[in-house]
């Protein structure tokens, strides 16, 4: 399973044989007797001139990704950062536009820059908001949680480089099945928390030591999928999918990201409340 937003883009995903795709071989012409129909200094400019680079030809690269990724979260952390000194109550605003925002963005076959810039700012709104919150009850908790963030994203990026975890089918199969079941489990927490069944801050099923065990496991599963991201954006780039789709890459991280970091301060929280 990939990351849905991956998932909706073909390019990113594994490469199909297509059938009657003609060779660019095939489109050179040849006399009678065989030979190539050019003269010496059409091929002689031709050998001369300098190979293209993926940038010149308008497809994707990983520089593309990262300036794409960066500059959301710059947009992320910037709007976060007004948020919490100016207006911290706006996080649930942030919230319900950034989930409105993020399915859009993640059904539309052809990546939007402007939507997904407003996405990124609203998630900034909700993360400032939240994150102010958390940070008034526990001194110190936004920044262990963006430090464990950066660190689970460091460590999946080296098992990924590494070829110690590779994206296989059984792999994604596990992952789809996982991500299923924690959804259910999710949608019933929240259940039971609605209807005040069985208490506790974050739902019977989400707090004292059951919530750090359930967030452990979410935390594992955003690594996944994270690594998951990165071999979709790898296969895109040696795909040469155009350039555009640096959007999509970065959009998709982020939302990842995004989890990762709100899971990392539920437990954080969790451990370090009453």
């Amino acid at each position: 399973m990939a990351n849905p937003i991956f998932n909706n883009s073909p390019v990113f995903q594994d490469p199909v044989q297509r059938k009657g795709q003609k060779s660019p071989a095939s489109t050179v012409s040849y006399g009678t007797a065989g030979a190539q129909v050019a003269d010496a200094a059409t091929l002689d400019q031709m050998y001369a001139a300098p190979a293209a680079t993926t940038r010149e030809t308008g497809r994707l690269t990983y520089d593309d990704v990262i300036m794409k990724t960066a500059g959301l979260l710059a947009v992320l952390v910037v709007t976060g950062a007004a948020t919490w000194v100016l207006a911290p109550g706006l996080w649930i605003f942030g919230a319900i536009v950034g989930l409105v925002l993020g399915l859009v963005n993640a059904f539309k076959k052809e990546p939007s820059p402007p939507l997904i810039l407003l996405y990124a700012a609203a998630q900034g709104v909700f993360l400032g908001g939240i994150s102010q919150f958390y940070e008034s009850f526990y001194n110190g908790i936004v920044g262990q949680a963006v430090l464990a963030t950066l660190s689970v994203f460091a460590v999946s990026l080296f098992l990924f480089k590494s070829g110690k975890v590779r994206v296989t089918p059984k792999f994604q199969r596990t992952l789809l099945i996982a991500m299923v079941g924690y959804l259910v489990f999710s949608l019933i927490n929240l259940g039971l928390m609605l209807f005040g069944v069985g208490g506790g801050e974050y739902g019977p099923l989400r707090s004292g030591w059951i919530g750090v065990a359930v967030g452990l496991i979410a935390v594992v599963l955003a690594a996944a999928m994270l690594i998951v991201d990165f071999d979709s954006i790898k296969r895109g780039v040696e795909a040469g999918v155009p350039a555009k789709l640096a959007w999509t890459a970065a959009f998709g991280l982020v939302v990842t990201l995004v989890w990762l970091y709100l899971e990392l301060l539920r437990i954080f929280a969790i451990l370090r409340g009453d």
